[in-house]
């Protein structure tokens, strides 16, 4: 098969018009030439799943969400990334999806669409390299392709993640998935129904820095078909930040292609689902947002949808569809010291006035939330509520916890109901390291969302010199704390700095710097060169790599091998995302402790005699903490670069042939061309949008042109 190769180049307006089709109500786009397609983006299932209250929000949406594709009977549903929460999902978790996926997915409705590309390339992380409805052991009604997200991204040595699961079992199709660290090529799914051609672009979850830096090394290639390129509608389907967060931590849309026609970008939870069109690369953008807020932001109060795409020809139209099992979220901000005229920091009784007014401003939320949710039986009752107070000025707060109890049975989140913060003061000169206050160094006005990466990244940014790294990258460390917190992989701190003093040691050996001075300026030099390479990328994956090795050397669980394990069996623990006992069949103390069916513990441990957490106070001895992960190796018990053997042969992994092979028609054998970043000549086009919440897919004709 051959493709079209395009390379990124900085985008070029294109001074060619292009005239639109006009799409009106009088075209019946629901015919055996029209793709209707059901888009969602980061489901985040298992959200909170232990909380009494929201535990069960992210399963009703999902719900919902498959029952709306199976109503408007779609050709198939495409979701963009973060399906799961957690990378690895409890049993509850995956079970719930799995049943729901087989309960609206499957059934005997025919397909009406062909893959015309090689689906060997498309779905290359399978044994089973084929779209799961052309398995004959499989009747499949609904098709679902997916792209992974940041949250079940792929891990461990086999690169596998929850939707590789699911993938397995021949309920979704997970593509997209790119195996290499040094260049991307993205392979479209070619579809066909009756003369509509589609091109399926896919790119999961990628750090945004390296995503960033590939694009603008031309390491990113977008193929499409060589013969009749001008007949395909492309859509790209992407996971990474929109909005900037920092210099390189986004994916401009600049960096698209502009031969794409529509890209739906995951990630980001606004639901800003209505397609806005770039102006440089002339193609358009929609952002579904998530279906479930899993923060108290401002971007996730905006009212939640998914979308109905119709694709027929080089036309398009998206209808969207509210999300009614979606529980209200309001947010407000206060600032104390724009009521001059009710207080001021002197006046006598002040907190009690400033929690009156408090009190004021959430019961008109609550109001305002109930007078919307009548006729909305599948609304949940209790809302989302959060009031952001600004108290500077010289204000004090008050008792949040007492103040909460008065709307506990009124409000899904009465724990975090009120956010006090105050504006940034000017930061002072940092002496010392001795005098550094790493509270005002670390604080931000609002630190939700913000990663254990950025935190590492920010202190090393704003310290002086003396206490700067010098044998290890801000990168390498953020990520190696990154995977100790996010991921338990209690090794990767101790591990990464093991791995680079083995590395530096043996490089200035072969350089043979003896004196003082030229080690230090040596050990710099070898450190600053590899800050934002490849090489870089390399020794931080072979030290998270051993740490793994390690973990399995000490017959510890591994962290990806059962999925299961996360959340094991006690649905009552605390809130605590991450604990570092050593785990048996829970973490630490929730193992049923009589069972002795703890995975970690080695034959010469004594089995509790009691259930719950009559364990902890024997794991307590073998808990690692983050500064114990620091110790300088002498402190460490000694160990070699020689006793960590990791084994990437595939000798033991049973290769499973496919039964028959996918099928192909004579149209996969045209010819293709690879094309990588901007094209500048297309053919026409239709676009319309429906913005309403009507039932109506086509509010009337709309023309553009191009240029």
């Amino acid at each position: 098969m051959f493709w079209s190769k395009c390379i990124f180049r900085p985008p070029v307006r294109s001074e060619i018009p292009f005239p639109y089709i006009i799409m009106s109500s009088e075209h019946n786009l629901d015919d055996e030439d029209t793709f209707k397609i059901l888009i969602a983006t980061d489901i985040h299932l298992g959200y909170l799943e232990k909380d009494a209250i929201r535990g069960n929000d992210s399963y009703t949406t999902l719900d919902e969400i498959l029952k709306c594709a199976k109503t408007n009977q779609v050709d198939f549903i495409l979701l963009g990334g973060d399906l799961f929460h957690e990378n690895k999902p409890s049993r509850r978790c995956l079970h719930s999806c799995i049943t729901m996926l087989r309960q609206y997915c499957m059934g005997n409705t025919p397909i009406q669409f062909n893959i015309l590309s090689d689906q060997t390339v498309n779905f290359n992380t399978t044994q089973f390299p084929w779209v799961n409805y052309q398995d004959e052991n499989l009747n499949i009604s609904i098709p679902a392709f997916s792209i992974h997200g940041n949250h079940d991204d792929p891990t461990g040595a086999e690169g596998l993640c929850a939707l590789d699961l699911l993938s397995a079992s021949g309920l979704v199709n997970h593509f997209g998935h790119s195996q290499s660290v040094e260049r991307i090529e993205i392979s479209p799914i070619l579809m066909q129904k009756g003369s509509t051609k589609l091109a399926l672009f896919g790119l999961g979850s990628i750090p945004d820095e390296r995503l960033y830096r590939m694009f603008v090394n031309n390491q990113v290639t977008m193929l499409r078909p060589k013969e009749d390129q001008d007949e395909w509608f492309n859509l790209f389907t992407i996971h990474q930040n929109r909005s900037k967060h920092g210099p390189t931590n986004y994916i401009p849309e600049q960096f698209l292609d502009e031969f794409l026609d529509l890209v739906v970008w995951g990630h980001e939870h606004e639901c800003l689902i209505a397609p806005t069109r770039n102006e440089q690369q002339l193609f358009y953008v929609t952002q579904p947002g998530s279906s479930v807020a899993t923060s108290l932001s401002p971007g996730e109060a905006t009212k939640k949808h998914i979308g109905l795409l119709r694709v027929k020809g080089r036309k398009m139209n998206l209808q969207k569809i509210p999300l009614k099992t979606v529980r209200q979220f309001f947010i407000q901000d206060v600032v104390l010291a724009d009521y001059q005229d009710l207080f001021t920091p002197d006046t006598p009784q002040v907190t009690k006035k400033v929690e009156n007014l408090c009190y004021a401003k959430v019961t008109e939320m609550l109001e305002e939330a109930e007078r919307e949710r009548l006729g909305c039986p599948l609304t949940p009752e209790k809302p989302l509520i959060r009031l952001r107070v600004d108290y500077s000025g010289g204000f004090e707060t008050f008792n949040t916890s007492r103040f909460s109890q008065k709307f506990v049975d009124r409000v899904a989140n009465p724990k975090d109901l009120i956010h006090f913060l105050r504006r940034r003061e000017q930061k002072e000169d940092i002496k010392d390291e001795v005098n550094l206050d790493y509270g005002k160094l670390l604080k931000t006005p609002a630190v939700e969302g913000l990663r254990v990466e950025d935190l590492v990244k920010q202190y090393f940014e704003a310290t002086e010199q003396t206490v700067q790294l010098s044998l290890l990258t801000e990168q390498g460390m953020g990520k190696a704390i990154q995977e100790f917190v996010d991921k338990d992989e209690k090794d990767a701190i101790e591990e990464l700095i093991t791995y680079q003093l083995e590395r530096t040691q043996r490089h200035l050996q072969a350089r043979g710097v003896t004196t003082e001075q030229d080690i230090d300026a040596e050990i710099r030099r070898f450190r600053d060169s590899k800050k934002n390479t490849t090489e870089e990328e390399n020794e931080i994956k072979e030290a998270i790599n051993r740490a793994k090795a390690q973990r399995l050397e000490r017959g510890n669980e591994p962290a990806d091998s059962d999925i299961f394990n996360e959340l094991a069996l006690d649905s009552d623990e605390g809130s605590a995302p991450f604990s570092p006992l050593t785990r048996g069949r829970g973490r630490g103390g929730r193992g049923r402790g009589g069972r002795g069916r703890g995975r970690g513990a080695t034959a010469s441990e004594p089995k509790p005699a009691g259930r719950g957490r009559s364990q902890k106070s024997s794991a307590t001895t073998q808990s690692r903490s983050i500064m114990q992960a620091f110790q300088a190796p002498s402190q460490r018990s000694s160990r070699t670069a020689d006793e960590v053997i990791i084994d990437d042969s595939d000798e033991d992994m049973p290769v499973m042939k496919a039964t028959r092979p996918p099928p192909r028609t004579p149209a996969a054998s045209s010819s293709f061309t690879k094309y990588s970043s901007q094209s500048q000549s297309q053919s026409s086009k239709g676009v319309a949008f429906d913005d309403s919440d009507d039932e109506d897919p086509f509010k009337g004709p709309s023309c553009r042109s191009r240029r």
